[in-house]
């Protein structure tokens, strides 16, 4: 249905009142004037008929008829009224008018029976004699007792009309204008109700529309001035309520978007209601428009579907592992709690998601950590105890084959000692690099590097192997000189063990704006692309019993790894098959003033 504006409901009320008012007035006013102005014209023509009266009693007395009907004909044009004489018992015998001889019989006239029977009789009615509306007064003329004659005035009522007409016509003027006026003053006072009231309707759409900063005009009337107050204090309130919960939502977001657990937020549908940058990475989700869509359309996973289904219906926090296969494969350790509403009923759900990758990791690694160890240190541990128990069992007594037990066993020794250095080395290297405890210096690479080499020296001289250094005395790097050089000597001694005989390992320094790096090429076997990137975990050979015929313990190159990380570098390695291989340290150039 179509809304009228208050306005328009107001004015028509005021104007129908208005104007019917008036009306009413009018009428009244005009039926009053008119019995006024009868009563008024009725009085005037009982004035003059008492005046005739009086001047007449005498001829009446004396039958002298006819100076009656002279004296009426004389009067009656001066006083512009008709004025006639009746006789008891009907008979005309003056009229100011008509010829008394021509006039019927008057005892059936009303005025003229009123007169006898009370006294005054009063009338408006066709005249039969003059075929027009007259008014009629008659009163009685008595001597003695007894009537002598009636004596009737009368005015024509066209000129009482006429005359009522004209003040008709006044009053209907008056009362239009007065009905314009009242139409002008009705619409002002509706607009004056109506306005403050429509105003507070556009204002109170903008707060809708968040302009909260807003106040209501408050308008005179008491009444509408206290609603306008109301909604200026609703106003001022709401605005503080928003600052509030959008302060608070800021924060909440604040402190998801920070959190590296992801959370994300579902109704009681399964619809998502808000999720975190955590957990849109950890779900690989591909859009951030999200709200609002099912769990279902939005991540890809059966198993973190069917989680979030049990959470919705279970009435206890619940826990499940997730293992998604994007990016290799994450390991999620999910924990889902029910919502509730204001009813008391579920309102949906929170899952929180904890990324275990690395963790997991770690355990993997650790779990082969322990394995290698185990596997690495009961290799000779068993040798060396067989060949004791061969010693002791009569070998020891066999000088040629006890000295070559006992070769062997000196042997495995220094792979066990080989391998508990190297395990020292590496938990030295991580204590130190979490206590920041090692020094560094802008020095020169060069002299560290000649050192490494010559380590290595014997080495390369049983294999007739030369190590070629490529570096500029200027080159200076931040360091550690000790742990670079150690890095650097299991590099050119792994290079040595897998060189061929009477080949060359070169040493390669190179250096630009941000690094410096130092590359280690042999001409080896080089290393199938599938081990590259575990190339440098500990005890990882590719060919392990390669490695422990050269004495390797499978830790150099963690080692070097470590000292390249407390460096704050990283190390890298290329490869082909047949072509050798090229380990690259990437060191940080030389820091402030050099040493």
């Amino acid at each position: 249905m179509l809304k009228r504006r208050l306005l328009w409901h107001l004015y028509p009320s005021y104007l129908l009142i208005t104007v019917l008012a008036l009306l009413a007035v009018t009428l009244y006013a005009s039926s009053s004037l008119k019995e006024f102005y009868f009563a008024q014209v009725a009085e005037d023509l009982q004035q003059t008929a008492v005046l005739i009266k009086k001047q007449t009693l005498s001829s009446l007395r004396s039958h002298n008829f006819e100076e009656i009907d002279g004296l009426c004909k004389e009067l009656g044009p001066l006083v512009s009224t008709r004025i006639t004489f009746i006789l008891p018992d009907g008979r005309v015998i003056a009229d100011s008018d008509e010829d008394v001889e021509k006039m019927e019989n008057h005892a059936d006239r009303p005025e003229f029976r009123e007169a006898i029977e009370k006294g005054l009789g009063r009338s408006v009615r066709l005249s039969d004699t003059l075929r027009s509306n007259m008014m009629y007064l008659a009163i009685p003329i008595a001597a003695q007792g007894r009537n002598l004659a009636v004596v009737r005035t009368s005015v024509h009522v066209t000129a009482l009309d006429q005359a009522l007409s004209n003040i008709y016509g006044r009053i209907v003027w008056a009362g239009l204008i007065v009905a314009a006026c009242a139409a002008v003053v009705s619409f002002l006072v509706s607009r004056r109700v109506s306005r403050p009231i429509e105003q507070m309707t556009e204002t109170a759409k903008r707060f809708a529309g968040g302009e909260l900063s807003l106040r209501v005009p408050v308008p005179d009337s008491a009444e509408l001035a206290e609603l306008a107050g109301a909604l200026n204090r609703m106003a001022e309130q709401l605005a503080e309520r928003i600052e509030a919960i959008s302060k608070e939502r800021s924060e909440s977001e604040a402190v998801l978007s920070s959190m590296t657990e992801g959370v994300m937020a579902v109704d009681s549908d399964g619809g998502v209601v808000s999720i975190n940058k955590a957990a849109i990475e950890f779900l690989h989700v591909q859009t951030r428009d999200v709200h609002g869509r099912s769990v279902e359309e939005v991540i890809r996973n059966t198993e973190f579907q069917e989680f979030v289904q049990d959470t919705l219906r279970s009435d206890e926090p619940t826990e499940k592992d997730v293992l998604t296969t994007e990016d290799g494969g994450r390991f999620l350790r999910l924990h889902g709690t029910s919502l509730l509403g204001g009813r008391g009923g579920r309102s949906g759900a929170v899952i929180v998601m904890t990324d275990m990758t690395r963790i997991s990791r770690l355990e993997n690694i650790r779990r082969d950590f322990v394995a290698n160890v185990s596997h690495e240190l009961k290799t000779p541990i068993t040798s060396i105890t067989g060949f004791v128990e061969t010693l002791l069992e009569g070998a020891a007594n066999e000088p040629e084959r006890a000295q070559r037990f006992l070769k062997i066993i000196a042997k495995h020794s220094d792979r066990l000692n080989a391998i508990v250095d190297d395990l020292l080395s590496l938990s030295r290297l991580e204590e130190e690099g979490d206590r920041r405890r090692l020094s560094f210096e802008n020095l020169a690479l060069k002299p560290a590097l000649s050192a490494a080499i010559d380590f290595c020296s014997v080495k390369a001289e049983e294999k007739q192997i030369a190590v070629e250094l490529e570096c500029e005395d200027d080159i200076k790097a931040w360091i550690n000189s000790a742990l670079l050089e150690q890095a650097v000597a299991n590099l050119v001694d792994n290079a040595i063990k897998y060189s061929k005989q009477g080949s060359a390992v070169f040493v390669r320094v190179g250096q630009n704006d941000s690094d410096v790096t130092i590359a280690v090429q042999d001409s080896g076997p080089g290393i199938e692309q599938k081990h590259l990137s575990r190339i440098f975990e500990r005890f990882y050979v590719v060919d392990k019993s390669r490695s422990r015929k050269l004495g390797g313990t499978g830790l150099g190159l963690a080692i070097v790894k470590h000292i390249a990380e407390v460096h704050g570098g990283h190390v890298t390695v290329e490869s082909k098959i047949g072509r050798g291989s090229t380990f690259t340290l990437h060191l940080p150039a030389a820091r402030g003033p050099a040493v």
